[in-house]
């Protein structure tokens, strides 16, 4: 498993270079996410693994870190460049980064 420090991931985050996947449940997501995360629940993930972009970086975040290192692996061995946001949404949140909330796009 790769992971990314919060501030490396800030970094990508505001260039735009960020494909974010949050593994979180729905209720989680709605509740406050990283901003222009995707929503694949981690029971989700492996039959929706066509809707992320293999040409860019994978960000995964969960909310402690947890969910999103297992996650990792799994899109590790699908042959994506998958990274663990260290702290997960959590240590976003605390560090005071934007955060949105509402129900995701197309689900």
């Amino acid at each position: 498993m790769t992971e990314i420090s919060l501030d490396n991931f800030a970094t990508a985050h505001a260039t735009g270079a960020a494909q974010v996947v949050d593994v979180r449940e729905p209720a989680e997501y709605v509740a406050g996410h990283v901003p222009g995360a995707a929503s694949i629940p981690m029971g989700q993930l492996p039959d929706r693994l066509a809707e992320i972009d293999r040409s860019k970086p994978v960000f995964v975040v969960c909310q402690a870190g947890g969910r999103s290192a297992a996650m990792t692996d799994a899109l590790l061995h699908h042959g994506f460049d998958a990274h663990s946001v260290a702290g997960g949404t959590a240590a976003w949140t605390k560090a005071g980064r934007p955060v949105e909330s509402g129900t995701p796009k197309g689900r």
